[in-house]
């Protein structure tokens, strides 16, 4: 580097050559000292490298300033969500202009058949309102907060709670009496996110992890006693299978979770009895999931199933839900049959009614389903007219209660909280995000496109772009992927997009496979030894948004975070000629590595998900074959931007360290390449919304100046 004030030349790490060996071959690592997050040279390095970043982007800080000051304008800073009745309370939270988090707060309710929510006005307390958890509070003196547990007692009277301060995923739990106010003295440090609390209100089971940081013991704690006395009601020895800890809807059964990535088990014990025994319902299979719904049907309790196991001889992808008996869970009717075109996602139990979750057509979908006295009736799916959305069931925590609560939304339609009154199948809307300005959703469209790929398979693209007055030239593009662990990149709307959307960029997303968007087919032909379609779908995307004049490859960023930053490490050196510029979130560019690895977090539970290359010789050559790091090449690539954070225990910061590392080395070219680590944070990046916002507006500056907009 050069001296103060003048131009830095980019970092260049040492080279320290580690051999990593298996199946016969020799990797070469240089970058593995990078690693030791304790050592100063390797902090010195990460700093040079944000130090680097911040004057190679120093031009765009008067458009970062811009974009943060037109989200923040945008947005009803001090606002309140819609308020959900449970017991005798109205919940709520509140969030205050120049505040970073929100405050969680209730107010009485004013009688028994009182359902609808109070209409509350930002800076005005109602009646009798409480702060139950204030998080700006919590967080004084901290870069960084989290809250991990916020769970009420059935009849309100106390409150769990737990913080992390660091960003690591370890949380401290502890209790608060709502009646006084004050704290109660248990304190649990150590915790995994998450409380369940017995029916009783002076049991409370919660959850740690191992050193992989996979939660593997459900503890139970007796409000009043020390920490010492908790007792461990279950563990996992299994380093495959995650466990977590809840209730069904109706609060009569406590559940433990042991969910590997295809197999799952669940346990059950009456939450009256909060001592007693966990008792398997259904032992666990290798490739079988279920999960399990208690409904009380024609007057007795049932247990509703809904699982992937064969049924008629052949395998329920999409998935099948079944009733059976509570005293015997192998005793089950199907209720609703497995369909190729329909994956099947969730049941909710109501006291009288079901509400079916699904996806069809890589749209979500609810239905009501009424429960009567002959046992269960016609169900009736709720319909939206626009060709994009998202529905799914809010907060709904009374077992009887004569509305439902929803939210919608689009890529252009702000999100929507509705509650569905039962009795007429209204449709209420309670409230509908605030967007401040002149927005108008007239000006925006979205649709539905379709890409093939390599294979012939048709590949969803959902695109949302300003309104062009019939102007179709190519346009500036950022085209998102994931593709991974089944999940879906639903429609949602965003405030922050929009200065994206105003100044001419057109957002797709491809719903590659690897997702959840088109079934469980879409998931499998994506994972293991299929893993290089969710690349070579999200190519074939790009590449069709050119061939039908959308736009061109000096017009169009790839953007991607996570196993979706996988995926932009992998485009990368499949197709660099297609984009101006790739952006890696917390990118998982190094996942051989990782995976051979048992001992870091995260990594055998992965085993379903990307094969086990430590036993398998052709799981290890098919990840050599596309992992970014190790096929990095002498070629030119686009303009990168990787961001990551030091305490990330999801994917750690060494592997888009090692990544630009030896991009830097090797490639050819003078396309700038970045390394951004944000030095007190985790997976989720910064936290507090002003944070997020100008590291948003930092993204998209960098975007624009990208693409020359």
């Amino acid at each position: 580097m050069t001296s103060e004030g003048a131009k830095l030349t980019p970092p260049v790490a040492k080279k320290v050559p580690t051999e990593r060996v298996h199946h016969g071959h020799t990797f070469v690592d240089e970058y593995e000292w990078l690693r030791d997050k304790e050592d100063a040279e390797v902090v010195a390095y990460l700093e040079a490298e944000n130090a680097y970043t911040e004057q190679q982007t120093a031009h765009l800080a008067p458009l970062r300033d811009q974009i943060f000051q037109e989200i923040k304008s945008r947005t009803q800073e001090t606002d309140m969500s819609v308020p959900t009745r449970m017991g005798d309370w109205w919940y709520y939270a509140r969030t205050i202009e120049g505040k970073q988090y929100g405050v969680q707060c209730r107010a009485p309710i004013d009688g028994p058949d009182d359902w609808t929510p109070p209409e509350l006005a930002p800076g005005v307390e109602l009646p009798g309102e409480q702060v139950l958890l204030d998080g700006n509070a919590e967080a004084e003196g901290h870069d960084f907060f989290s809250i991990g547990a916020f769970s009420l007692s059935h009849d309100g009277t106390l409150l769990a709670y737990s913080v992390d301060v660091v960003g690591d995923e370890r949380y401290t739990l502890r209790f608060k009496n709502l009646v006084t106010g004050e704290l109660l003295p248990d304190e649990i440090p150590e915790t995994a996110p998450g409380a369940t609390w017995a029916i009783d209100h002076s049991h409370v089971f919660y959850l740690t992890v191992d050193d992989s940081w996979r939660p593997d013991t459900v503890w139970r704690h007796k409000l009043g006693t020390d920490r010492a006395q908790d007792v461990t009601v279950f563990h996992e020895p299994d380093e495959r299978f995650w466990v977590s800890v809840g209730s069904t809807r109706s609060e009569k059964y406590l559940m433990i979770w042991v969910g590997s990535k295809i197999t799952s088990e669940g346990w059950v014990l009456e939450s009256e009895n909060p001592e007693g025994e966990f008792r398997v319902v259904l032992p666990r299979r290798e490739g079988v999931e279920y999960g399990v719904e208690h409904a009380v049907v024609a007057g007795e309790d049932r247990f509703l199933i809904m699982h992937n196991d064969v049924v008629d001889g052949e395998k329920a992808e999409n998935f099948v839900l079944a009733d059976a008996p509570v005293s015997d869970p192998t005793s089950q009717t199907i209720l609703i049959p497995h369909r190729s075109d329909v994956r099947l996602e969730e049941v909710d139990a109501f006291a009288d009614h079901l509400v079916l979750g699904y996806r069809r057509e890589a749209l979500t979908r609810l239905a009501i389903w009424p429960l009567g006295e002959d046992g269960y009736g016609e169900f009736t799916e709720i319909e939206f007219d626009e060709e994009l959305f998202s529905v799914g069931l809010g907060a709904n925590p009374e077992w009887r209660q004569p509305t439902l609560r929803m939210a919608f939304t689009s890529f252009i339609t702000p999100g929507q909280v509705y509650d569905y009154v039962l009795s007429t199948g209204e449709l209420a809307l309670r409230k509908s995000q605030p967007v401040l300005g002149e927005f108008d959703a007239g000006n925006y469209e979205q649709q539905r496109d379709w890409a093939v790929a390599e294979d012939g398979t048709r590949i969803p693209l959902s695109i949302v772009r300003r309104k062009t007055n019939g102007v179709d030239d190519p346009a500036p593009t950022l085209l998102y992927g994931y593709g991974s662990y089944e999940a879906s990149m639903d429609p949602a709307f965003s405030v922050a997009r929009l200065s994206l959307l105003d100044r001419g960029v057109v957002f797709v997303v491809a719903h590659v496979r690897g997702g959840g968007e088109m079934g469980r087919h879409w998931y499998e032909t994506g994972k293991t030894l299929t893993k290089k379609n969710t690349f070579t779908d999200f190519v074939s995307s790009a590449q069709h948004l050119i061939d039908t004049g959308r736009t061109t490859p000096q017009q169009m960023i790839a953007d991607g975070g996570s196993a979706g930053g996988l995926l932009m490490g992998a485009v990368a050196n499949l197709a660099p000629e297609l984009f101006a510029g790739i952006l890696a979130n917390v990118p998982f560019v190094d996942p051989l590595t990782s995976i051979l690895d048992p001992s870091l977090p995260l990594t055998v539970i992965e085993w379903d998900e990307w094969g086990n290359p430590l036993e398998n010789p052709e799981v290890y050559e098919y990840m050599r074959s596309y992992s970014p790091y190790e096929n990095v090449e002498a070629k030119d690539y686009p303009a990168i931007l990787a961001i990551t954070s030091i305490n990330d225990t999801r994917v750690l910061y060494v592997e888009p360290a090692k990544w630009v590392a030896k991009l830097r080395a090797t490639k050819t070219g003078d396309s700038p390449l970045l390394l951004k680590t944000e030095m007190s944070a985790g997976h989720g990046g910064v936290s507090g919304r002003y944070e997020k916002w100008k590291e948003v507006a930092f993204e998209f500056a960098w975007v624009l100046d990208t693409i020359g907009e």
